[in-house]
C-alpha cells in the first residue's frame, strides 16, 4: 500500500494541504518517501479535560494540532517520529471508551476513538506503520516512555500526601516521573529524566527516593556526571518548594478560540483500495 502511493501526486496533493491547514505555525511535512497513510479527529485526554484534536498519520511520524477551523485551518502541531511510539489498549470505563495509549520516551497521553471500528482502525495503520519503520531499520522498540499524565480533575487532593486539598493558592503539579497530581511541597524535588529533558524536571518525593536509591545502586562509571547533582541543586535553589506550575501545563491543552462542536466525519485511510490520479489518468488514456 505505502509502497504504491510514496511517488503518487495525490499523496503529494495531500502532504501539500495538511502543510497548508497549519501554515506557518506548522512544519514542513513533505519528505522523500513520506506517505500520508490516514487521518482524523480523535479525543485528546488534555490535562484539563478530553479535547478534540486532528490527527494525520504518515508512514514515520504521527503529527496533531489544534482545531481552529474544522479541515481548513489547525495550529499548535505535534510532530512523534513512530519509531518512538508503543501503543497500548485502553479497557472501557464510563464515559471513557475506544481509548488506546501513545506512549513515548518524552511524552505520553491517551486518544479516544469514536466507535470501537474506528480505534481498531487507528491501532492497525499506527502499528503496521511501527513494524515496517523498525523492520526497515534495524532497530529496537523503546524501552522507557513518559508517564501519562493523570488529569486535574481526577485529584481533588493531593495524591502522595493525601491530605492537600487543591484550591486556587494550593495549586496542581505533575510528577513528570509517574505522572501523579501532587501539591507544590510533595513535588519540590528535581530530577534529570532522560529521555524528557536535558534539564532537572519535576517528580514527587516517593520517585524522588526511588531514583536515589536506583542511583545508589548503580555502578560508579555508569552513572551521570556530578553536572547531574549541580543543576539539580540549581533548579532547587532558583524554584524553592511551591515552584512555578508553568512548566507543567500540557503545551496543547490551551486552546481559547476552541471551534464549536462539529459533526463527527469518520477517519480517512489511503490504500491499495483507492484509485490514485495517475492510474484514473493511464485509464482514461488507453480508452482514447
Amino acid at each position: 500500500m505505502v509502497d504504491r502511493l510514496v511517488n503518487s501526486e495525490a499523496n503529494a496533493r495531500r502532504i501539500a494541504m495538511v502543510e497548508n491547514c497549519f501554515g506557518s505555525s506548522g512544519q514542513p511535512l513533505a519528505e522523500q518517501g513520506r506517505v500520508l497513510v490516514g487521518e482524523g479527529v480523535l479525543t485528546k485526554m488534555c490535562r484539563k479535560k478530553p479535547k478534540a484534536r486532528q490527527f494525520f498519520l504518515f508512514n514515520d511520524i504521527l503529527v496533531y494540532g489544534n482545531i481552529v477551523i474544522n479541515k481548513k485551518k489547525y495550529n499548535k502541531q505535534h510532530v512523534i517520529p513512530l519509531e518512538e511510539v508503543k501503543l497500548e489498549s485502553l479497557k472501557d470505563e464510563g464515559q471513557y471508551r475506544n481509548g488506546w495509549l501513545i506512549r513515548t520516551a518524552s511524552k505520553s497521553f491517551a486518544v479516544y476513538a469514536a466507535t470501537a471500528t474506528e480505534k481498531e482502525e487507528w491501532m492497525a495503520h499506527i502499528e503496521k506503520c511501527i513494524e515496517d519503520l523498525l523492520r526497515k531499520s534495524g532497530k529496537q522498540p523503546p524501552s522507557e516512555h513518559a508517564a501519562v499524565w493523570v488529569p486535574d480533575n481526577e485529584a481533588a487532593i493531593c495524591m502522595h500526601c493525601k491530605k492537600t486539598q487543591f484550591t486556587v493558592l494550593n495549586r496542581r503539579h505533575h510528577c513528570r516521573k509517574c505522572g501523579s497530581v501532587v501539591c507544590g511541597p510533595c513535588s519540590s524535588k528535581r530530577w534529570v529524566l532522560r529521555g524528557q529533558s536535558d534539564k532537572p524536571l519535576r517528580v514527587c518525593l516517593q520517585c524522588y527516593d526511588d531514583l536515589t536509591r536506583e542511583r545508589a545502586r548503580v555502578p560508579p562509571l555508569a552513572q551521570p556526571p556530578v553536572a547531574h547533582a549541580a543543576a539539580v541543586k540549581s533548579a532547587l535553589d532558583t524554584t524553592g518548594s511551591g515552584g512555578d506550575s508553568s512548566a507543567d501545563d500540557d503545551s496543547d491543552d490551551e486552546d481559547e478560540r476552541a471551534p464549536a462542536d462539529h459533526s463527527h466525519d469518520e477517519p480517512k485511510f489511503y490504500g491499495d483500495g483507492e484509485k490514485t490520479e495517475e492510474t484514473n489518468n493511464h485509464s482514461s488514456k488507453e480508452t482514447k
